[in-house]
């Protein structure tokens, strides 16, 4: 019976290792090579206004902010995305006839950041597509806001939601004197992304048993970004593949988290481009 056992421990390795080994190529240094996931934390550039706060963007079709805008991709174009994916819904047949006209010839780009850095540098780069990898979630903030007014910590939600107003009224701040590449840059910081992560979990207090208003909210917006990153994933067909994200800022740092995390892919970031931590 020992040796049977053995004998199964053995081959349970062995083809542990040969589907190791048949995952992917390696690397110059003999690594397991492993598929590169790059989220490009966004700000809104056609102010559609859907967020509890909103930054205010100056016109991006404007001469100067097209001049960065093409700045901004060149650098991209550095991490040689294989596929791009945008905040747009799984299967968007609005975002496939869009960008096929675009490359036609017959679409004009709109101020969405989707159209002036997705669409201009999946057609520069020759990408035959662009996808979208968006998940609708439940964003409870009524209830959290409703929570902290019956529990008595009214005062003490609303500074920590005027804080946050007043981090999202600062990079409008930053933008009007900085170019987009500028702006982009200090978004992805990460000291920045990390402040934004922490302003979620400062709603875990606001709840209790029976109510667990802020630590839902959390919940659902981690369920909402794990979704997001599901099909993300899903682009990957080969080690090879460097997928570019191009996403709402509120975003990056969750779905970092996930790349990080997940030991088949690899994480870059906007400083492995332009030397700016």
């Amino acid at each position: 019976m020992r040796k049977t056992f053995w004998i199964l421990m053995v081959l349970a390795m062995a083809s542990a290792c040969l589907a190791q080994s048949d995952a992917g190529a390696v690397d110059a240094h003999g690594s397991q090579a492993r598929a590169e996931i790059l989220v490009l934390g966004m700000y809104h550039m056609s102010n559609p206004g859907r967020d509890v706060y909103n930054m205010q963007a100056d016109d991006v079709l404007s001469p100067k902010r097209q001049q960065e805008i093409a700045q901004l991709i060149e650098v991209l174009k550095k991490f040689h995305p294989t596929k791009i994916a945008v905040e747009a819904d799984v299967g968007s047949e609005r975002l496939d006839r869009e960008y096929s006209d675009y490359v036609a010839g017959k679409y004009a780009l709109t101020r969405n950041e989707t159209d002036q850095i997705g669409y201009r540098l999946a057609k520069e780069l020759g990408h035959k597509a662009i996808y979208g990898v968006d998940e609708e979630g439940d964003f409870p903030w009524q209830r959290v806001v409703n929570y902290a007014k019956g529990s008595g910590r009214k005062e003490k939600f609303d500074a920590l939601s005027a804080s946050m107003g007043a981090g999202v009224k600062e990079q409008g701040e930053f933008l009007q004197s900085h170019s987009v590449l500028e702006t982009l840059e200090y978004m992805n910081a990460n000291a920045k992304v990390a402040k934004e992560v922490a302003w979620y979990f400062a709603f875990v207090p606001y709840g209790e048993p029976g109510d667990y208003a802020g630590p839902d909210l959390l919940a659902a917006w981690y369920q909402r970004n794990i979704r997001i990153y599901h099909n993300i994933g899903a682009l990957v067909d080969s080690p090879n593949e460097r997928i570019l994200v191009l996403y709402g800022a509120g975003h990056l740092g969750w779905l970092r988290q996930d790349i990080a995390n997940d030991a088949t892919v690899q994480l870059r970031e906007l400083s492995d481009l332009t030397g700016q931590k």
